[in-house]
This record gives structure tokens, sequence and C-alpha cells, in this order.
């Protein structure tokens, strides 16, 4: 696997690939990798002749100091796991290589980026557009790929990709989650254990409430997930919404869409989880 840090190195290599006629896999991470990240990855390897992974901690995406400060920085183990994967290319930019000027553009994506995290994380997905356009245009990938994890940001990203006519394949890949249920994420190394133990009821709930669709309202579903998370000790659910999985608008009822996904962001303790569930249907049938 190459380790490369600059942009003029890595378009140089990217060059002589696509010279040759060969496809390029992208995977964009912000590094402290988990099998989560490793299964894009090898998503991306199995699909194209090239496969890239940036390790990149955006700085323009967090609205709160600390959580950038505190975000998990793991390069030598993350190499190696990108070895183990069967990786090409891992690209480490330092932030002045991503950004040598500040990046003042606005993106718009109307009505996808209000509600849910844009709601509570104000600027959040204007930081995403800039990274991943910025790492797009660098790049050049054929195919991208994201988890539906963050089920807002692969709408997004999708938006993004149709804005600037970018042609590129975006793959949906889906959640990969810990024994418990938990689903994975670099900021699961900050749980304790019991943080982590109590923070399985997450996706335990989530699930349960699926069965629960043809007895409640959406608004009374929507009150049962909170006020179960609520209940355990150390969690505390930041929203809970009941969404149009293309649209991303709140629900009045359940025959307003036949996608319903419901979303979900939790505190445990100073550690922000995030998870969702498509009511009724595989995730991948989404995408």
């Amino acid at each position: 696997m190459k380790l490369i840090h600059t942009i003029a190195g890595l378009q140089t290599v990217l060059a002589q690939e696509k010279g040759a006629k060969k496809s390029i896999g992208f995977v964009p991470t912000m590094g402290a990798l988990h099998p989560g990240h490793i299964e894009l990855v090898k998503r991306a390897v199995a699909g194209n002749d090239v496969s890239v992974v940036s390790i990149f901690v955006n700085p323009n995406q967090f609205n709160n100091p600390d959580d950038l400060l505190n975000y998990p920085r793991t390069l030598a183990a993350d190499c190696e796991r990108l070895e183990a994967a069967a990786a090409d290319i891992a690209f480490v930019p330092e932030v002045e290589e991503i950004y040598p000027e500040p990046d003042r553009r606005r993106f718009h994506f109307g009505s996808l980026e209000t509600v849910m995290e844009g709601r509570f994380r104000p600027g959040h997905f204007n930081g995403v557009a800039q990274v991943v356009s910025r790492l797009f245009d660098i790049v050049k990938p054929d195919r991208a790929y994201f988890g539906e994890k963050d089920f807002q940001q692969l709408a997004i990203v999708r938006a993004l990709v149709e804005q600037l006519a970018l042609g590129i394949e975006i793959v949906a890949c889906p959640i990969v989650r810990e024994e418990g249920g938990l689903a994975m994420s670099s900021r699961n190394a900050r749980l304790t254990a019991t943080q982590r133990e109590r923070a399985a009821c997450i996706f335990k709930t989530l699930s349960e409430s699926d069965a629960l669709r043809g007895s409640l309202s959406v608004r009374a579903l929507e009150q049962w997930v909170v006020s179960r998370i609520n209940a355990v000790a150390g969690l505390e659910v930041e929203y809970f919404d009941i969404v149009d999985g293309c649209t991303l608008q709140p629900l009045n009822g359940w025959a307003d869409t036949n996608c319903p996904v419901g979303c979900i962001a939790v505190y445990a303790g100073d550690v922000r989880l995030i998870d969702n569930i498509v009511y009724g249907k595989n995730p991948v049938s989404i995408f």
C-alpha cells in the first residue's frame, strides 16, 4: 500500500492508473478506523481496479471545538488495517494541503439540511460538502463508498454529486454493528465499558419499535422510543425523528411514505451516537 501525503503525489500516481484505464474506488474517512470502515474499503477493493482511502479529520464539519480536539487519531493502526484490507493507497493530507486558503463556499441542500443533524449541528453539512467536494476533485473517483449509519449525510452527498454534475457513483453500504447491536463508530472508542453496554439499548429499542408500527401513530412511536432510551441511566436522546427515507422530512402519518426511516442521536455521557432504522425493509433496498 502506498502512503501519500500530498495532492501532487496522489494525482501523479492516479494519472498513471487512469491512463491505463483502471477504475478508481474511493473511501473518505476521518481515521480511527473500525470494522465498519473496513467493510467500505473491502467493497472499494472488490469493485474497482484501484482503491484509495483518505484519512483526514475535517475541521470544517465540527461545531464543537472540544469534539474536534477529542476526535481519536490512530494513524499507525489505521494503516495496518488498510494494508490488511488490501487497500492500494492511503491519502493522509495535512489541513493546509486540503485548505491552502479558507474554504468560504456555501452549499445549499434545501430541506435536506435543516432537519435532524442540521437542526442540532448548524453548518455541519456545509463542512461535509466542502471536504467531500474537495476530495472528489482531487481523487476524481469512479465510485465512492459511504456507510448508511450517517443516513442524512449520505443523502447530502448524493445531492452534492447531482448539484455539481460529478458523475460519481455513490455506493451505500449497510451499517456494521458491534456484538451487542451498537452501530460501529470511531466515537465508540471514547465510551466506558458501562456506557457501551447501556448504549446497546439504542438499536434494541429501534428494532422493537418496528413491531409497534401497526398499533401506534408516528408521534406516539417517537415518544415511546425516546422514553425507553431516556429511562436508561446515562443516556439522553437529542432527537428521534421518523422521516421519509428520500426527502428526510418528518412524517405526520404512516401513509405519508412507503419508506419510513427512524433517525436518532443519543448522548452517552459526552459521547454523541447516531443510528437509524429503515422500518419494514432491508436498508440496502432504499438506495
